[in-house]
């Protein structure tokens, strides 16, 4: 349970609506972001397995939600990357729906863990996925993807710029990340670890 990376981690199912979830028989985590922004390197590196998430060359590719058992105690979800400009927008629409009835129906959802990019100011979109975190009241983490391209020292500047943006108090709370170098692996875990076996 508090080990660095969890040792046993396993697809299910890949799912567009709520028949097709698995049963709310254990607590559950979301990780959402835009299509480019490391979603599936983030799962990989925090699950230790180079291909559970399937990395793409192409940024739009996740186009269901599809959820992983960890441990057996618990399933990381991977929802539909957002903000993919060649996508349509009749896709983006479907998406965003899957999405907001994901969050509204799942019982046993405990939070998400919200990436944006570290290099960039967040878009419109990102800030619209936190109002919608919001709005259904769900805890999130926010994590800043990439970070092993901005210098250690320069990288308050750019979580600063993200906060700001995003309407967030204390930039401290946004955990810089990187799949490369590992930055931030350890804060991750310890997060998660914290929302998925508070009630433990």
């Amino acid at each position: 349970m508090t080990s660095l990376l969890w040792h046993k981690a396993e697809y299910i199912i890949s799912a567009v609506g709520p028949e097709q979830y698995p049963e709310e028989d254990k607590p559950e985590l979301a990780v959402s972001g835009r299509s480019n922004v490391g979603k599936s390197s983030l799962i990989n590196k925090l699950t230790n397995r180079k291909n559970l998430a399937r990395v793409g060359k192409t940024p739009g590719r996740t186009q269901s939600i599809n959820f992983f058992d960890i441990n057996n105690e618990w399933y990381l979800v991977d929802l539909p990357g957002y903000g993919y400009a060649k996508v349509s927008q009749e896709t983006r629409i479907k998406w965003g729906k899957m999405m907001n009835t994901y969050f509204r129906v799942r019982k046993n959802l405990k939070g998400v863990i919200q990436l944006v990019d570290i290099r960039h100011k967040p878009t419109e979109d990102d800030r619209m996925m936190i109002n919608m975190l919001w709005e259904c009241q769900i805890p999130f983490l926010l994590v800043a993807t990439k970070a092993d391209k901005i210098a250690r020292g320069q990288r308050p500047k750019y979580l600063k710029i993200i906060a700001e943006t995003l309407g967030l108090q204390n930039w401290q709370d946004i955990i810089p990340f990187s799949s490369e170098d590992g930055t931030g692996t350890k804060e991750l875990v310890e997060a998660v670890n914290h929302i998925i076996y508070e009630d433990e």
